[in-house]
């Protein structure tokens, strides 16, 4: 059983590795924001989990062609504060604007999961779901949070944080499972393959 990973998020690969698995990488080329307007209704969790959806079926449509059985995991990662439902800053002054919206609070972490199953190339099953974290952040100083912008990490992550990097130093605390603030819910992940058929010990390295 072949398993692909539908992101390029090297923490979503990290964990994966840690956890027995050694996942292809194959990156979708999925509109994001143009998915997100064309829902503006949806909720927060529906979100999260369309476009990671949008993500595996479109990964899953590009290597169609090869016959081996294949699980396609899709993820897509975003921070729910105060109701408003945000991704990657993507330039500093945006990173700082949420980071200091929220220093000494809490938010939500959600991941949308979607994993596919393909045989013969074609998608024979499908399962969904989402996973929620509470974050509650620290509160850095302005020479901290200057330092921290400075590495670029925050830039590029959901919520302008990481559990797992530099960000670490500034949360205080989780509610839930660690492995889904870093980008993938090991136990949700493990509840979807079931539903598809799927063993996950079926796809953990094996040893020579």
């Amino acid at each position: 059983m072949r398993l692909v990973l539908a992101s390029a998020s090297p923490a979503r690969l990290g964990v994966l590795r840690t956890a027995g698995a050694d996942p292809l990488v194959e990156v979708s080329d999925v509109d994001e924001d143009a998915l997100l307007a064309a829902h503006p209704d949806a909720d927060p969790a529906r979100k999260v989990t369309m476009l990671a959806a949008a993500k595996a079926a479109a990964v899953a449509g590009r290597i169609a062609g090869d016959h081996a059985d294949t699980v396609v995991i899709g993820c897509d990662s975003m921070l729910l504060v105060d109701g408003e439902l945000v991704g990657k800053p993507g330039d500093a002054d945006t990173a700082r604007r949420r980071w200091k919206a929220m220093a000494g609070r809490t938010g939500e972490l959600l991941t949308g999961h979607s994993v596919l199953l393909l045989s013969g190339g074609t998608v024979v099953r499908e399962a969904e779901g989402h996973a929620g974290t509470g974050v509650r952040f620290a509160e850095p100083t302005d020479a901290e949070l200057d330092a921290y912008l400075g590495t670029g990490e925050p830039l590029h992550v959901a919520g302008a944080f990481t559990l797992d990097g530099f960000g670490g130093w500034f949360v205080e605390g989780i509610d839930g499972d660690p492995s889904n603030v870093i980008g993938i819910s090991l136990p949700l992940v493990r509840r979807l393959l079931g539903g598809i058929g799927v063993s996950v010990v079926d796809l953990w390295k094996k040893e020579p």
